[in-house]
């Protein structure tokens, strides 16, 4: 019995130890486990970056460009400059600034570009030169000939007499013209609906074989030459080409100031546009025909053609091209106001067609085909 107490008496003991030791139990951390990673290789990385197939155009991946719709991008799409953007720009100091010195360069470039047209003494701004109107119409030239023969048309043969015509005619014009290094070249479309003629610069002459019948002769056709001429002589082209800057310039200068105020942009550069043309544009032309006609007629005159063909011609002109627009809509003066200023110059051209002993030669050729006829020796 008493074996068995102490052995209770032990047992209880390891007991309470036991118990003591669970009532206070000691903090028990986690074990971290350790990964050792293998080193990556950057040659590796570099070779399958390369692997994947690329796109030139795009550096945005497939998965994200088709999820894109295009309709949605263009709605949520911002311009690059805005109204109020513009604005700013315009009110800009600095932009004014600009403008007062483009507007003295501008000013100073006209003054060093004026000339006086020889003939008819006109004040007149042209800052191209012959060299570089002649080429961009070399151009033209060659693209003439494509669009004729593209649309089917074709070109009189060098032996057809209307051809012969036109070259005689040419013959006699080009000495008094002053134009002689010229590459001259002679080109008649046969489109008997057109009456029409014109002289590239650099020599190149067409001639609609629509316009012969209506000139008739010789002398009326000298008058058509002869003001085709005088738009190279006088640099017609060069001068239209330079005015076209002026007015692409007050068109740009309206449009700043609209833009400055606050206004339609897009409707003030059509309206502008076409103020301009029916204020500048038109009339310049005008003006450069009727000084074509003046000159052409003198040189007729010069070349021993009757000055009174070119008014013949005009009143068969005005017949032909009945229902014109009305000359301020027009680039042309109306054929009547053309005659009536034919009819106000033929006093100066006949007197220059007797300076030129015009009226010698012709006693001189009828003196020949009198006795050509009688077969009369000429002493």
């Amino acid at each position: 019995m008493a074996s068995l107490a102490r052995h209770g008496r032990a047992f209880a003991r390891v007991t309470g130890q036991a118990r003591t030791q669970i009532s206070n139990p000691t903090r028990i951390f986690p074990i971290q486990r350790t990964e050792q990673r293998l080193p990556v290789s950057r040659i590796t990385t570099f070779t399958l970056r390369r692997a994947q197939p690329t796109r030139p155009f795009s550096q945005t991946s497939r998965r994200q460009w088709q999820g894109h719709d295009p309709e949605e991008q263009l709605r949520k799409a911002k311009p690059i400059f805005t109204n109020n953007g513009f604005r700013r720009f315009v009110r800009s100091p600095s932009t004014h600034t600009v403008i007062v010195l483009s507007m003295l360069g501008a000013v100073t470039f006209y003054f060093m570009n004026l000339q006086t047209v020889p003939v008819s003494g006109r004040k007149r701004f042209n800052c191209y030169s012959p060299g570089t109107v002649e080429a961009v119409s070399g151009e033209q030239y060659k693209r003439i000939i494509y669009d004729v023969e593209r649309q089917g048309g074709r070109f009189l043969s060098d032996w057809d007499p209307r051809t012969q015509m036109v070259k005689r005619v040419m013959r006699r014009l080009i000495p008094v013209s002053g134009m002689e290094d010229s590459a001259w070249e002679v080109r008649v479309i046969d489109d008997p609906s057109q009456a029409n003629a014109f002289v590239l610069p650099g020599g190149k002459v067409f001639v609609f074989s629509g316009i012969i019948p209506i000139a008739k002769t010789e002398d009326g056709l000298a008058a058509v030459l002869g003001h085709e001429i005088a738009h190279n002589l006088a640099e017609h082209i060069g001068e239209r080409m330079s005015g076209q800057i002026g007015v692409n310039i007050l068109l740009g200068s309206v449009v700043l100031l609209t833009a400055l105020w606050g206004g339609a942009l897009l409707g003030t550069q059509l309206f502008g546009g076409t103020l301009l043309d029916l204020l500048f544009s038109r009339p310049m032309g005008r003006r450069q025909e009727s000084e074509a006609d003046y000159i052409g007629l003198m040189m007729m005159a010069e070349a021993c053609y009757n000055p009174e063909a070119a008014l013949s011609f005009w009143q068969r002109m005005e017949h032909y091209s009945q229902g014109s627009p009305p000359e301020w809509m027009s680039t042309h003066p109306s054929n009547h106001n053309r005659i009536e200023k034919i009819r106000e110059w033929l006093p100066k051209a006949m007197e220059k067609r007797n300076e030129s002993d015009c009226q010698g030669t012709a006693n001189w050729a009828d003196m020949f085909r009198i006795a050509l006829s009688q077969g009369h020796r000429i002493e």
